[in-house]
């Protein structure tokens, strides 16, 4: 992803030597002969992926070879998605908007920067409305830091605590994977301190997450199924009620994918659509809204829409919007 992330940013083609200098994950490479294996092994799976890998002369004069990716080639044309397929994006979106992985994507484009190679300010497009913070859609600080462990294979040190209310203990875990289960992230690996599989819920996981032991020491068992031992571990939630939640026309495709839709309606001049939503978690369903800002409007009952309202002014209050 950083190696994608480089050679889209920039118009230039970038040797192999800027690549390692640059790009994280090369400059730790033992010996030139293991950065070049790492190197091509990279560039094949990015061929493999389809990725339409450019190779070219460094500059004018110079017999150099540098490498690039061809942006017209390697962008999407206009598509049309179910909601399925658009739910399963939105879940995408939401993990990359979260500050860890946010916060990786600019760090490489500023060490690009200050390696002197040019970055192409029609790569990073801002958006043009400033969107929720992520900790109101229960993004969680361990989250980069646990992805990067298990990543590497490596065992994991952390604090959590059973309830909100409950103090923090010290679990030592073998990391399988991260999921996420009806609007929450677990953590499923092996608890080493009860010699047994166990499920985390990430907002109950404090943020000094430590890796430690020696990397791909930890893998998953084969043929375990994560979701399943989720499913298993939270049990199926009963629903407690029902919400109608109003969203914009080609919007909101988390909200309507829980439940049917009722009517069509106008909206402060946009149009959309009622969805009945069965409300299993109260506090997941605010954030999930809130989340949507403009695009979702609770119309009952009174409480969850008082909630997202007072959410929402939160918001207001901690975001410093600029024109």
């Amino acid at each position: 992803m950083n190696l994608v992330i480089a050679l889209l940013s920039t118009r230039q083609f970038l040797s192999a030597e800027r690549i390692r200098e640059s790009v994280a994950g090369y400059e730790e490479s033992a010996s030139d002969e293991a950065f070049s294996r790492m190197f091509e092994r990279d560039k094949s799976e990015l061929r493999d992926l389809g990725v339409p890998l450019e190779v070219g002369p460094v500059g004018r004069h110079s017999g150099q070879e540098g490498y690039r990716i061809n942006r017209d080639a390697y962008e999407l044309p206009e598509i049309d998605l179910t909601e399925q397929e658009a739910a399963a994006v939105a879940v995408a979106v939401q993990l990359w908007e979260s500050p860890e992985l946010a916060t990786a994507a600019e760090g490489a484009l500023l060490k690009l920067r200050a390696a002197g190679v040019h970055v192409d300010p029609e790569a990073v497009v801002p958006a043009s409305v400033p969107s929720v913070p992520a900790r109101t859609r229960g993004s969680e600080a361990a989250l980069g830091k646990l992805l990067a462990a298990i990543d590497e294979g490596r065992a994991v040190r952390f604090e959590h605590r059973g309830s909100h209310s409950a103090p923090y203990l010290m679990r030592d875990v073998e990391p399988w994977g991260v999921v996420t289960h009806q609007g929450r992230w677990y953590l499923v690996g092996h608890d080493r301190d009860r010699n047994a599989q166990r499920t985390f819920r990430l907002s109950r996981i404090g943020s000094d997450v430590t890796a430690y032991g020696p990397a791909d020491a930890v893998r998953k068992p084969e043929g375990t199924d994560l979701r399943a031992l989720v499913v298993r571990a939270t049990g199926a939630m009963p629903v407690i009620g029902t919400a109608t939640v109003w969203v914009a026309k080609d919007r909101g495709q988390e909200i309507r994918r829980l439940g049917p839709e009722l009517e069509e309606r106008e909206v402060g001049g946009r149009s959309g659509v009622v969805v009945e939503v069965p409300v299993r978690s109260r506090d997941w369903l605010a954030r999930l809204i809130t989340g949507l800002g403009p695009d979702a409007l609770v119309l009952g009952p009174e409480d969850l829409r008082a909630d997202v309202i007072g959410r929402l002014r939160v918001v207001l209050e901690e975001t410093e919007v600029s024109a």
